[in-house]
Formats: structure tokens, C-alpha cells, sequence
């Protein structure tokens, strides 16, 4: 790195203009013309070399390697993702819920699956489903930002990381951030009773800085539910509990769908996967199958 060139992490791109965090400040940059011939992108997450080219402006020359990229929304290197739904109003949608792990696993990026709400709920009841992904190695935190129940603890998972928040609209995302970090002041939307979710609040990726280090991005375009890009091969390797089965079936391309011989199957009737989960995978198969058809 050059002696007069810095580095900090992008938190906000709006307009051609790129808000980079360094040390306490955060530095309005543009990027060098040579950049943008050649057509770079430069997005929210990415850590960048810049210069100062005015008392609080620079000019981005660099952008350091990427440790991990989501697409849609565009943000780099992110740490790991919050999957974040309602213990009730709205009811958890395990099937939606498998969606957001399938494209976590892809993107291979750590997963916590966060419940907030929990005060409106019976907890005991969602042990049985939650236990499901606790033993496929998933951190489950059950919260509510109403009551403060589990906020310390979520506020510890965040600390020093770059988290991303996933989830329905609805489900209180909002509102965990300010609880855990009242400064954000986020525009919390009110719940719609005619259709059961939340209207969109948030206009924008944008990293929000936490006090106690690290960022978070709450965005309402979190587009887990679009798989228009992925092969049948590569979905039974992103649930966890099936693909641990795939080296007992008896064909080692088995989809889990209409083979003999198939461990994933068997394991379904034996209750050793959830009949759920299986599901919601052969719905997901189905839908990347007839992709797939039109594609050619």
C-alpha cells in the first residue's frame, strides 16, 4: 500500500459516491477514471484503498480481495447472515426459512437463525421444530425486542463481524437493530393485518456501525428466494441433514426424488430427517428442475 493511500470498508453507495469508514471518520470518495473505464464495482462491504483528495473527500484507487460476496443485495465480505423470523405474527414459514439456509450454504456464509417475538409465543412449542436445525449445527437464538429477552446474547454474535439480516417482512428486523443499538433510529414499519407482513422500510444496503465494533445491513431486497441461477446437483448439497445422507444412497447422483434405493428417503420414513425439510426440498427441486428446462 502506498504511504498516502488508506484503507476502510465501504458502508454506503448512493449517486457515484462511495462513504468509506476509516478509524473514526468516514471519508465521501469517488473512484479514480481509471477505475470506472474498466468498468469496476465497487459495492457496500468492500475494503478499499483510497486517497484524500479534500478535507473530508477521497479517491478510490483499490479495492482489496473479497473474503465473500452476495449477490442480490450486492455486498462484500460479509461474516454471516441473520435469518430472522416471527415466533408468531407472522408464524414461522419453515419452508421459507429452508430457502434462506439453501442460499446461506451456497454463498457459504455462517448462519444464525434468530426467532424474535418470542413473548407472543409458547417457547416449548417451537423446541421441537428449532431443535431440528440445532443439530445440523445451526446457532438458534430466541429473542424479543420487545422485552429484551436474548438481546445480550444477540448483541454478542454481532460484535466484530460484518451481519447481514435476512428474513420476511413483518418479523421485527427493525426493530432488533435498534434494540441493539437504539442510535440507528430505523424506520420501523407497521405490520399489515389484511396480509400478514410488514411494508418495506428500508430503502438501501448500508452498513450500520455498531458501538461495540462491527456492522450489520438491514435491506429489503434480500433476494434468498430466487435460485434462477442453480444446478439439481448443487441444491442437494446445501441441506445439510440430506446431504449427510448421499454417500448411502444407491446411485451417487441421487436427487432424493424418484431413485430406488435412496438413504434420504428412508431416512424421512425412519423420522431421522424432518418430513418437512424433505419437502421443502423436493419443492425447491422441482422449481430448479423446470428452470433448468427452459433455460435450454
Amino acid at each position: 500500500m502506498e504511504k498516502n493511500r488508506l484503507t476502510g470498508i465501504v458502508i454506503k453507495a448512493t449517486s457515484g459516491f462511495y462513504f468509506v469508514k476509516t478509524g473514526l471518520r468516514t471519508i465521501s470518495c469517488k473512484l479514480r477514471g481509471r477505475m470506472k473505464q474498466n468498468r469496476y464495482s465497487v459495492c457496500v462491504g468492500d475494503t478499499v484503498g483510497f486517497v484524500m483528495s479534500g478535507e473530508e473527500e477521497g479517491t478510490i484507487e483499490q479495492i482489496l480481495p473479497r473474503q465473500s460476496f452476495l449477490k442480490r443485495p450486492e455486498v462484500a465480505n460479509v461474516n454471516q447472515a441473520v435469518i430472522t423470523f416471527a415466533a408468531n405474527h407472522p408464524r414461522i414459514d419453515f419452508g421459507l426459512l429452508d430457502r434462506f439456509l439453501v442460499l446461506a450454504e451456497l454463498s457459504e456464509i455462517a448462519v444464525m437463525v434468530c426467532v424474535n417475538k418470542i413473548d407472543m409465543a409458547d417457547p416449548e412449542e417451537l423446541e421441537f421444530s428449532l431443535d431440528v436445525y440445532r443439530r445440523m449445527g445451526y446457532p438458534v437464538q430466541m429473542v424479543s425486542a420487545k422485552t429484551g429477552v436474548g438481546m445480550t446474547e444477540l448483541q454478542q454474535a454481532l460484535y466484530d463481524k460484518v451481519s447481514v439480516f435476512a428474513g420476511p417482512s413483518g418479523v421485527g428486523k427493525s426493530s432488533l437493530l435498534n434494540a441493539i443499538e437504539p442510535g440507528l433510529s430505523l424506520t420501523i414499519g407497521e405490520l399489515s393485518q389484511k396480509i400478514g407482513r410488514g411494508k418495506h422500510t428500508t430503502r438501501c444496503a448500508e452498513l450500520l456501525v455498531l458501538s461495540g465494533g462491527g456492522f450489520v445491513v438491514d435491506t429489503p431486497g434480500f433476494s434468498f428466494t430466487e435460485f434462477v441461477e442453480m444446478s439439481p446437483d448443487e441444491l442437494r448439497f446445501q441441506y445439510r441433514d440430506i446431504r449427510d445422507k448421499l454417500p448411502n444412497c444407491h446411485f451417487s447422483s441421487c436427487l432424493h426424488h424418484k431413485e430406488p434405493q435412496c438413504a434420504v428417503k428412508n431416512a424421512v420414513t425412519s423420522g431421522e430427517i424432518a418430513a418437512w425439510r424433505y419437502e421443502s426440498y423436493i419443492e425447491l427441486l422441482k422449481e430448479v428442475l423446470e428452470t433448468q428446462q427452459r433455460r435450454f
